[in-house]
């Protein structure tokens, strides 16, 4: 499919050599495109931290944040995550909404009947998209990961959005060594029914379990109560259990503390290589962070990919005016928010390879582009 979408812009390209130089059409196309994505920012991030305001308030409240700390601690970051989380939608409605105006004006029917083809008319729009996708590259994988940091501390300070507990928890301590909690509360850094195992080759070697786990934070050790010690030796197992044991582990409450938004706080190269660290221990969350890894190149990606079935969409003309184009491309805004959450939630709880299932609106929507621009009359 790819392949063929490259053969059929090549040939287009052919066509028009020769007049790919930039000219005034291709920045007013440019203007257009650059200031609606700017003003359809602007409006719906006001309207989401209205929003946001109306179902905050009384948290705000409740735990007496000042307002300084509101402003600079949670919606001065809180607005660059949402910024790159819908930027293929924001792009997507500009490019719907100025297009289709085009259309109604009888704009695109005349650079078409002026020599332009159809192809030749997207360049400025890829221009603009490229221009978007590279701020979103920029933001998703380098000044997002900050500000995630600060609007994480606030609510934990602010709004008790911190963890209470942590479930079924695997790690892999050393080469040969596994620990497994099924309970784990992060105020308290106790944990219940821990295990934790020694393997020598296909065997066990040692097993240590507790029914509670503490962590000492001045001792800098644990402390098991209610538990059981196995040991094998050559042919000789031995047992014993104890009602406290005092022991060290290559293990701190913060491997046990993290949870799948930790990611989020990470610029690209430290998320890089966490996750290589966390595949290594076994960590359960491996998923989560490898989606998050994948965003951050599909988002951008995706932008482009919006940007050519926005034209596509809009340049056509309809008797029944703009309304049917925003109408429809709404429609298809919100299906594309569907695929993604339906992508994720499959690659996390299903068999799907997570890296996959972050790509798949953006394929789904790539294969949609080849056919309007095959459909699309130019």
């Amino acid at each position: 499919m790819v392949a063929f979408f490259c053969k059929m812009a090549k040939s287009e390209v052919e066509k028009t050599k020769g007049s790919l130089h930039w000219n005034i059409l291709d920045s007013y196309i440019l203007k257009k495109f650059l200031g609606s994505v700017t003003y359809s920012i602007m409006l719906l991030m006001a309207i989401i931290i209205v929003v946001d305001i109306t179902e905050n308030l009384q948290h705000f409240l409740d735990n007496k944040a000042p307002m300084s700390a509101v402003i600079t601690g949670y919606y001065l970051n809180f607005i660059p995550y949402f910024i790159n989380l819908f930027i293929p939608l924001f792009t997507f409605i500009s490019v719907i909404w100025f297009t289709s105006k085009l259309s109604s004006q009888n704009e695109i029917v005349a650079i078409l009947n002026g020599g332009v083809s159809f192809y030749r008319m997207l360049v400025p729009y890829l221009a603009g998209a490229l221009i978007v996708a590279s701020c979103s590259l920029v933001l998703a994988n380098f000044i997002v990961p900050k500000t995630n940091k600060g609007m994480y501390k606030f609510k934990e300070t602010y709004m008790d959005h911190h963890a209470l507990a942590r479930l079924n928890i695997h790690i892999k301590n050393s080469s040969n060594s596994y620990i497994y909690l099924e309970r784990w509360t992060i105020a308290e850094k106790v944990g219940y029914q821990f295990t934790y195992e020694v393997l020598g080759g296909e065997t066990m070697e040692y097993k240590l379990s507790a029914q509670r786990v503490v962590y000492n934070e001045d001792a800098q050790n644990w402390t098991l109560y209610g538990g059981t010690e196995r040991r094998i030796v050559g042919d000789k197992e031995y047992f014993s259990t104890f009602i406290q044991k005092d022991t060290v582990f290559n293990l701190t409450p913060m491997d046990l503390n993290q949870e799948a938004f930790i990611s989020e706080t990470m610029s690209t190269p430290q998320l890089n290589k966490f996750i290589k660290e966390e595949k290594a221990k076994g960590s359960t969350l491996v998923d989560h962070y490898v989606i998050e890894q994948q965003r951050r190149l599909a988002n951008p990606f995706g932008t482009i990919i919006m940007t050519i079935f926005a034209v596509c969409v809009s340049s056509r003309k309809t008797r029944r005016g703009v309304g049917v184009h925003i109408f429809i491309g709404m429609g298809l805004a919100f299906t594309f928010v569907f695929f993604q959450q339906i992508s994720t939630v499959f690659s996390v709880q299903g068999n799907m390879p997570p890296g996959l299932g972050t790509w798949i609106p953006n394929i789904i929507c790539l294969i949609l582009c080849v056919i309007l621009l095959r459909s699309t009359p130019k």
